[in-house]
């Protein structure tokens, strides 16, 4: 087996034709787009290279066939507040060997340590944690648009290796064509009625104010989350939009106000891998109009939930049940979509699981983020938990 460092136009192509090859005979895997796996990748696009970098490698075997790639970066901004300086390794694909697999973690830890790490969580993103963040390890169906999927077999080369479990997650799905639980109604019910508090969807007509207060509560909801957390400004978020506005619907962004005040956001996008499942990780332009032709056919009857976050003095006010209700409303109206994946709830977290379990939502998917020590005599401590 050879590793080989990807420096060039050939061995980049060769680090996306990876999965392509692995999962050629998995009729649930979803080909992400080739650009949104490049992008990442890229200094001119991920605002992580401002305070960080990364790495890729690809493994062939004796025959020169690929079976296998991974990448491992570090988040500067993050390393430094853990235990022990922390970098973090992704994309990782191989082939059911666990030599094969243990040559592509050592390529990782050995670049890692050279960089002053003394640790590595994987598999993660390097970006925002709400995508190609963690193992599935349970529910192994149709991943929604960049969540996490992989085979079963990536468990035991992970543990083989002397990974620990850093944090669980869940992934919860909603059929939103049944009756939300008469409790949560009533609470969603007499938060909606109370006059102090207005619940507004995003327009692309009011732009500007939208997303100025949509960056406001994300600063501020998620800055206690050591997790990889990189403060939004507005230009940032609008570019984001702007790239996906041929899928955004209006109704599925929300914030809610405390007398005109922010206080929580709700952002949720149609799952496109129902399309992209067609398009083998390709935007030509035959591609593209197979694409909104499918998009104007309802192929997408489901949603992926991305982020619900609320400025903590308000938290435990059921304001996340106002979020679904108004989003169960929407679907009334839009009566192809059928279901909601909430996308993910981590076990430190278990105000947030709470919330999915009590508005009906069946916990679907389970996924491990990983953490490797490389002092093998150092006490392991997992992520901390907020106790419900």
């Amino acid at each position: 087996m050879e590793i080989v460092i990807v420096n060039n136009k050939k061995t980049r192509g060769d680090f996306i034709k990876v999965p392509k090859i692995l999962y050629r005979n998995d009729p649930v895997w979803v080909c992400p787009l080739d650009k949104d796996i490049n992008a990442i990748f890229d200094p001119g696009q991920n605002v992580y290279f401002k305070h960080g970098e990364a790495n890729r490698w690809i493994l062939t075997d004796d025959h020169g066939r690929l079976i296998g790639r991974i990448a491992a970066f570090i988040d500067f901004n993050t390393s430094a507040v853990e235990d022990q300086p922390t970098g973090g390794l992704g994309f990782f694909e191989c082939i059911e060997d666990q030599q094969a697999a243990d040559i592509l973690f050592d390529t990782a830890r050995t670049w890692l340590k050279d960089k002053g790490m003394e640790a590595m969580d994987g598999p993660i993103n390097f970006g925002e944690r709400d995508s190609y963040w963690g193992l599935l390890v349970k529910g192994f169906t149709h991943p929604s648009y960049e969540v996490a999927y992989n085979p079963p077999y990536y468990q035991q080369l992970f543990e083989n290796y002397g990974f620990k479990t850093y944090f669980k997650q869940e992934g919860f799905h909603l059929d939103v064509t049944k009756e939300l639980p008469e409790r949560f109604m009533k609470i969603a019910e007499w938060i909606l009625k109370k006059p102090e508090y207005q619940f507004r969807h995003f327009k692309w007509t009011e732009k500007e104010k939208f997303l100025a207060d949509f960056v406001i509560v994300f600063n501020e909801a998620w800055k206690s989350f050591k997790l990889n957390f990189e403060p939004l400004t507005k230009e940032y978020i609008m570019e984001v939009l702007k790239k996906a506005k041929a899928i955004i619907e209006e109704e599925f962004i929300w914030i809610a106000y405390r007398q005109d005040q922010p206080i929580a956001i709700y952002l949720m996008y149609p799952d496109i891998n129902q399309i992209l499942k067609y398009l083998d990780g390709r935007l030509s332009l035959w591609n593209k109009i197979r694409f909104l032709y499918l998009k104007r056919k309802n192929t997408i009857n489901r949603a992926r939930g991305v982020l619900m976050g609320v400025i903590p003095k308000y938290q435990g006010l059921g304001i996340e049940s106002a979020f679904i209700y108004q989003l169960v409303q929407v679907f009334k109206r839009k009566s192809h979509y059928r279901e909601i994946e909430f996308s993910w709830v981590g076990d430190f977290n278990p105000k947030m699981r709470k919330i999915f379990v009590s508005v009906g939502s069946k916990s679907a998917k389970h996924y491990i983020t990983y953490r490797y020590l490389f002092d093998r005599d150092k006490e392991f401590k997992r992520y901390p938990v907020d106790k419900a």
